[in-house]
């Protein structure tokens, strides 16, 4: 049952999930993945995402807007 949760945790993600899961739009996962790196994989015309990689990515601070002066 376990290795069965662990398997579902590591699943690619689609646009909406990833969405859903961080609570923006689907605006703001585009301009993430072309101006902050947000880790993505183009599988065909789909972006896809793996959880684990976004967490790390927020958790690094690359998610932090830039206040403009």
């Amino acid at each position: 049952m376990r290795q069965k949760m662990i398997e579902m945790d590591d699943r690619w993600l689609s646009i909406s999930e990833i969405c859903k899961y961080l609570g923006v739009s689907n605006d703001t996962i585009y301009k993430w993945i072309e101006t902050k790196g947000l880790p993505a994989h183009k599988i065909g015309r789909l972006w896809k995402f793996k959880k684990y990689d976004v967490d790390e990515w927020v958790r690094s601070g690359q998610a932090v807007e830039q206040q403009e002066h």
